[in-house]
């Protein structure tokens, strides 16, 4: 694929609507949001009397889905949303900047995990929450206690419920972690990670990172993507904005996922992997890094997703899957053995072949 030049105008989401608590609009942080919104052309920007969101219903769960995805909500995070929770394989802790996500990819990995209307929820109280990650360095149990990945000092990871790059542009709150973890005064080696499916990385480049953040792009082959992920940046961009990230200092990464085996999926994932060689070739101390994520679902996900997407085509027949329980006995649906074993096997020879300087941190 071509790769889209750095001029190209980034995939933006802009909500029809903003709601504001009454105490997210006391908040100098929610203010700003607010400014945010008002700039970005959003005509119904609504502060609300008091903190409770008002219910959200439509005529039916498709018309419901389609109106909480225009909707943007600025809340203050309560104590339970601020407590940080391990987040393994992934990275040590979990620091949440929002909760949803402005996308309508069709195996969206939030559905089931998210109770309501998927409106998307940003928190006006981003220091109060940044303030919290201190006394959780050298305490996790992913990077912290782990050879291979203790060059990452303590890690916390932004994009658990959301893709924070998506809103960027109307938050700020983003750019703001990164220079919070690139010039506070830690008490031991820290980084912050996250994961997008956006291109609009402009705002973060010079930012003062101190190579302290690793931004992961979530890339797939061009079945996958086009079919299933809508409302995101196109492939090409989201390799020009890995290449941009790189070339000015930051640690990069590639999420692919969720790996589907598609007809002829050998070579759409080698074109994938081929155009990342070529989106960061030259790139000088490059630190690339490689996460492999199966597609796997649960029966609640399963009955959400076709709510919202009763046409899809996404494959997620329980007669094709091996039924597998987490540690907590919650069980989802993963490729059988054979399928996995295949995939696996091929992924490992073509990142060695491919991307040699990737180091592959987990497979799931």
């Amino acid at each position: 694929m071509a790769i889209e030049t750095a001029t190209a105008a980034p995939t933006l989401w802009t909500p029809a609507r903003v709601l504001v608590t009454r105490s997210a609009s006391e908040l100098p942080h929610g203010a700003d949001i607010i400014a945010r919104c008002e700039a970005a052309g959003v005509a119904d920007v609504r502060v609300l009397s008091g903190d409770r969101l008002p219910p959200l219903r439509a005529e039916n769960e498709r018309a419901t889905y389609a109106l909480a995805k225009r909707t943007m909500a600025v809340v203050v995070a309560p104590p339970s949303k601020r407590r940080l929770q391990p987040i393994p394989p992934s990275a040590d802790w979990r620091v949440d900047l929002a909760e949803g996500c402005p996308g309508h990819c069709q195996y969206c990995y939030l559905a089931g995990s998210l109770s309501g209307p998927p409106i998307t929820r940003v928190y006006a109280n981003l220091p109060e929450i940044l303030a919290g990650m201190d006394d959780h360095v050298g305490r996790g149990t992913v990077t912290s206690t782990s050879a291979e990945r203790a060059s990452e000092g303590t890690t916390f990871e932004a994009s658990c419920y959301t893709d924070p790059l998506a809103l960027e542009h109307i938050t700020g709150s983003l750019s703001t972690t990164i220079a919070h973890v690139g010039t506070h005064d830690w008490p031991g080696p820290v980084g912050l990670r996250f994961t997008t499916k956006y291109d609009d990385v402009a705002p973060l480049l010079d930012l003062p990172h101190a190579g302290r953040t690793r931004v992961r792009i979530s890339v797939n082959a061009d079945e996958v993507a086009n079919r299933f992920e809508g409302g995101t940046a196109r492939l090409p961009q989201r390799l020009s904005a890995l290449s941009q990230l790189a070339r000015h200092g930051y640690r990069v990464g590639l999420t692919v996922a969720p790996i589907m085996p598609v007809p002829g999926w050998r070579e759409a994932y080698g074109a994938l992997l081929a155009d990342v060689a070529a989106a960061v070739a030259g790139v000088p101390d490059l630190d690339l890094t490689v996460e492999c994520i199966t597609h796997r679902f649960t029966e609640t996900s399963r009955d959400v997703l076709l709510g919202w997407y009763p046409r899809t085509k996404l494959e997620m027949d329980d007669e094709q899957r091996t039924r597998k329980f987490g540690k907590y006995g919650a069980a989802k649906y993963v490729y059988p053995k054979d399928v996995m074993g295949e995939l696996r096997s091929w992924f490992d020879s073509a990142l060695a072949d491919i991307l040699p300087m990737a180091r592959q941190l987990y497979w799931t």
